[in-house]
């Protein structure tokens, strides 16, 4: 492929994809690199160098990293006349398949849209990954900073981001508000700006998908799927939805759902088993302050994940030192989570932590770990030692104050005369130890307290199938009222549920079935039957139905119980007694 500014490195080989869909990595890839615009230019030198040490120092020269400038920003509209982002640098993106770009100015004025969001549509690079984590020495407002260690999986094409919006007061809105009203009975003041908020099963799968299998790569623990479901129930409800049946179809010998941790095994993950769970959007801001150890991988649509991912980032240091991706299902392009900060721009001053740390992310996508690491691990030797520049230095007692590329050197000179592989590795294995550690103490407090850390780590159920039983206790239509009667006792319940005959509708036996149509039915019990007395049919709901919707059922048929149901299948049956035990632990809010 040829290209009028782009220029490909005669020595260093393309990535590939093979036929399996894995990355293949030759010792001598090229890789491309965007500066970027303001500061870009001082933190990608200082970052490229730093980067170069650590591969040459992980594999004595047996690697190498060949760099191909690509152009985006004010660098490209003085090369392809105005044009911000030339269709060369997409393509040459798409053609190199790994690249990491500096920070982007986008222009003022009609008709331009943020070149960041542009890029991930372009290339449809749907997940935005931002791992979030404390560096040892790192000024934080945390008392505990140590304590947050999450990657964010953002949704990067849909959400509000789609851009579908038109303009109070234009022709298309007028046509769209009338359309809402008169079709639709939509009810909302005049003139109102109106959006569309696309949430759609293939995106939110895909998502969800990635999440898990990074979960899977890199033992995470759990993977949650934030979400405001209990408000916004057909778009951000029906991410929590798919993100379930995604786990459900396609991991099911990897993942169970915090349901069944709890419910089957006693708050004890399973060997080798990842645990899917959700939270409210507005809860897990407070969890991840109050117990941000709960949390290992968060799966969440465009507009939260760009809220959450810039508010944790504020517990670990601030956005100047988080790392990011845009990853698609070939491409993926690391960049800088920051702005440009035009008014730093060439003093060779500001903190390149950010596009540091992406790069590091960028050396383990392509499976050079080693190097990765020994960057990870001298930079909080360097921070710790107070080499740092004016933003952490102004934080700290003592500093040394130093330059983009001063702290660049100083990075270098400790991967080059200090760290060695061994230490690596011995890093490497003292954080496993540490995680199954923390890990045993968080299942041990599932084990002894289980009530008390659902509440605690914001588990409060929202649906029926998180308060009801699973374990249903069946017997057939010809069993006796006594046989049933004696399994009644012996299992601590006030009913049994008759398994479906021919009609395939299932039925249930009460206590007050037993005294209403037998004792006063005058009926010797030895005799009759559960056929005979039991209810039928039971009224069903789906699992995810919500629990003032369960509440509304039971009212309307005068009923205590009801049978939860998940793609047509019986799972579990939940009563009246479910409901007021859990309006008694977890409280009740009302509708917002």
């Amino acid at each position: 492929m040829s290209y009028q500014h782009v220029v490909l490195p005669e020595q260093g080989r393309k990535l590939s994809v093979s036929d399996d869909g894995r990355l293949q990595v030759p010792d001598n890839p090229v890789l491309g690199f965007v500066e970027g615009d303001g500061i870009g230019p001082d933190i990608t030198r200082a970052c490229m160098r730093v980067w170069d040490a650590a591969v040459a120092k992980a594999y004595g020269g047996k690697r190498r990293i060949h760099w191909c400038e690509l152009y985006m920003g004010e660098k490209a509209a003085g090369l392809y006349d105005g044009d911000y982002f030339p269709a060369e640098t997409l393509a040459a993106m798409q053609d190199l398949l790994v690249a990491i770009k500096g920070p982007l100015t986008t222009p003022v004025g009609e008709g331009f849209r943020s070149l960041n969001v542009s890029l991930r549509q372009k290339l449809d690079l749907y997940a935005c990954v931002r791992p979030v984590r404390h560096y040892e020495g790192v000024p934080s407002p945390m008392k505990a900073p140590q304590k947050v260690d999450v990657v964010i999986f953002r949704e990067n094409t849909e959400d509000v981001y789609a851009g579908i919006e038109f303009a109070s007061g234009s022709e298309q809105n007028g046509q769209l508000s009338g359309f809402l009203r008169d079709t639709l009975g939509a009810n909302f003041f005049d003139d109102a700006g109106l959006g569309v908020k696309p949430i759609s099963p293939f995106a939110s799968k895909r998502l969800v998908r990635k999440a898990i299998e990074y979960a899977i790569e890199h033992n995470r623990e759990s993977v949650t799927l934030v979400h405001k479901g209990n408000i916004m129930k057909y778009t951000e409800g029906a991410f929590r939805t798919w993100g379930y049946e995604l786990a459900r179809e396609e991991f099911p010998e990897q993942t169970i759902t915090e349901d069944e941790l709890y419910a089957h095994h006693g708050g004890k993950v399973p060997e080798g088993k990842i645990v899917i769970k959700d939270r409210i959007a507005d809860i897990i801001f407070q969890l991840m302050l109050l117990r941000p150890e709960e949390f290992d991988v968060i799966a969440t649509m465009n507009l939260n994940g760009d809220y959450l991912s810039d508010a944790i980032a504020a517990q670990v240091g601030g956005i100047g030192i988080a790392p990011g991706a845009n990853i698609g299902d070939n491409v993926a392009v690391f960049e800088a989570t920051h702005g440009t900060a035009p008014k730093y721009a060439g003093q060779d001053k500001v903190n390149p932590g950010s596009l540091m740390l992406s790069g590091v992310d960028m050396l383990e996508y392509i499976g050079w770990k080693e190097a990765a690491d020994l960057i990870r691990l001298a930079y909080p030797d360097v921070v710790k030692a107070g080499i740092v520049t004016y933003d952490f230095a102004r934080q700290m007692e003592g500093a040394t104050e130093v330059s983009t590329s001063g702290f660049g050197d100083a990075l270098i000179e400790r991967i080059n005369n200090t760290l060695d592989l061994d230490e690596v590795a011995r890093q490497r294995a003292e954080r496993r130890r540490r995680q199954k550690e923390e890990r045993r103490e968080r299942e041990q407090r599932r084990i002894e307290a289980p009530e008390e850390e659902m509440v605690a780590s914001g588990r409060k159920p929202t649906t029926v199938g998180h308060i009801m039983k699973r374990s249903l206790i069946t017997v057939t239509a010809d069993t006796t009222v006594d046989q049933a009667m004696k399994l009644m006792r012996e299992q601590g319940v006030s009913s049994l549920l008759m398994e479906p005959g021919e009609d395939g509708e299932w039925g249930i036996m009460t206590h007050h079935d037993v005294l209403s149509r037998v004792v006063r039915g005058n009926r010797t019990s030895a005799e009759a039957t559960v056929g005979d007395i039991a209810t039928r049919p039971v009224i069903r709901v789906s699992s995810d139905a919500s629990l003032s919707d369960c509440v509304e059922v039971m009212m309307k048929h005068s009923i205590r119980r009801l049978l939860v149901e998940r793609d047509g299948e019986v799972v579990g049956i939940a009563s009246e007694t479910d409901l007021a035990t859990a309006v008694e632990q977890f409280g009740w809010v009302r509708a917002e």
